[in-house]
């Protein structure tokens, strides 16, 4: 495999075993949190699904993110199921550009959000992306257990 097809790969399975958890969400919970400061149940769902369009605006301008507020700004909050059908479009303008990069650019086009504290490499700024959405899919475990809910296997 490629350095390309290792990145992709691991992008994929993460995000199916996202899935996994965010469809064990009880309906009746979604708005749930643990407390007043964190995301509820779908505020985190979408959070995850908004970013894939996030990092590739930063990947492809090189850090910069576009001011204006993004097609999820304003959508009513619903279900899962809504959510990953509306992101569907964005993810897979993702995973496309990741496929497009080249062995050069992960080891040589940078992402560069110094105003945040950071400069990454796009090798690096990839797997960052998919520890971000792990972390996560491991805090909604923990929102799952905490409300008594099924948890999932995801070690399959």
């Amino acid at each position: 495999m490629t350095a390309i097809e290792i990145l992709v790969l691991n992008l994929e399975e993460i995000r199916r075993r996202s899935i996994k958890i965010w469809c064990e969400i009880p309906s009746d919970k979604l708005g749930w949190k643990p407390d007043a400061e964190a995301m509820s149940c779908l505020e985190m769902v979408r959070h995850v699904l908004e970013a894939d369009l996030l990092y590739s605006q930063m990947m492809r301008s090189g850090g910069n993110l576009d001011t204006h507020k993004t097609p999820f700004a304003n959508r009513a909050w619903t279900n899962v199921e809504d959510e990953l059908t509306f992101a569907e479009s964005y993810r897979k303008d993702f995973i496309d550009y990741v496929k497009s990069l080249s062995a050069q650019d992960l080891t040589e086009k940078r992402v560069d959000r110094s105003e945040r504290g950071y400069v990454r490499l796009f090798g690096d700024f990839v797997l960052r992306i998919g520890y971000h959405e792990s972390v996560h899919a491991g805090q909604m475990l923990d929102y799952l257990r905490t409300m008594e809910a099924p948890r999932p296997d995801i070690w399959d």
